[in-house]
């Protein structure tokens, strides 16, 4: 294979996720605590918005929730996601159950929880990921930091390029530049102008579908 260790992001890559449950979750939030900015952001605005300045800046830095509200946001968004399983997308699982099957390493880089990104595997008939690291990592740890990236290096042996960052995300973009990782854009969950033409012109690959990936991981 032409890479040792794929590491996958989680909502918008694997499973449709923010369309489908974490969009809805915000607007829900903004009804119940920020009225006057219910109608403030489109599911567009949200895809662009997490792209970039990313998830954390949106929250505090665009919608102005303080430490104790961002608190209050994250446990309104554990609850609408506890009830709310996305679906994955299809060819994932034979990708994953492939590249494991050939000697691959499988880890899951993402902003939700890994308790969540479990679930979402299970659900889902996945093959369990070789590591996960989620939310629950110290916020310093979490991308756009490169450790992730650094800790996969220093506990398999691999070098940066064996290694490839599949994300929908600038957030996955910046973490792999810093770590020296090819980076992979993923791109079939959504269609926005802004981050297609930025991913089309920094990334080292282009993925508009699933099969996209499986061509590139296994040179179909």
């Amino acid at each position: 294979m032409k890479f040792k260790c794929l590491v996958l992001d989680h909502d918008d890559t694997v499973v449709d996720s923010t369309r489908t449950i974490h969009y809805p979750s915000f607007v829900e939030y903004l009804k119940e605590y920020k009225p006057h900015l219910a109608d403030a952001y489109s599911l567009e605005d949200y895809f662009r918005y997490n792209f970039h300045p990313g998830v954390l800046a949106l929250f505090e830095d665009m919608v102005g929730l303080t430490p104790e509200e961002m608190k209050e946001e994250e446990q309104y968004w554990a609850n609408f996601v506890k009830n709310h399983i996305p679906k994955a997308f299809d060819g994932m699982k034979e990708i994953i159950t492939r590249f494991q099957r050939e000697g691959g390493i499988v880890a899951v880089d993402s902003h939700s929880f890994t308790e969540y990104i479990e679930r979402d595997y299970k659900a889902n008939d996945l093959p369990t990921p070789d590591v996960i690291f989620g939310w629950d990592l110290d916020k310093e740890k979490r991308k756009p930091s490169p450790w992730t990236l650094e800790e996969l290096m220093r506990r398999y042996g691999l070098r940066p390029d064996e290694i490839l960052m599949v994300d929908d995300l600038k957030p996955g973009y910046d973490m792999a530049r810093s770590a020296g990782v090819p980076f992979a854009a993923a791109t079939w969950a959504y269609d926005v102008p802004e981050i297609a033409a930025f991913m089309r012109e920094h990334c080292d690959y282009y993925l508009t579908s699933v099969d996209d990936l499986n061509k590139l991981l296994f040179d179909e």
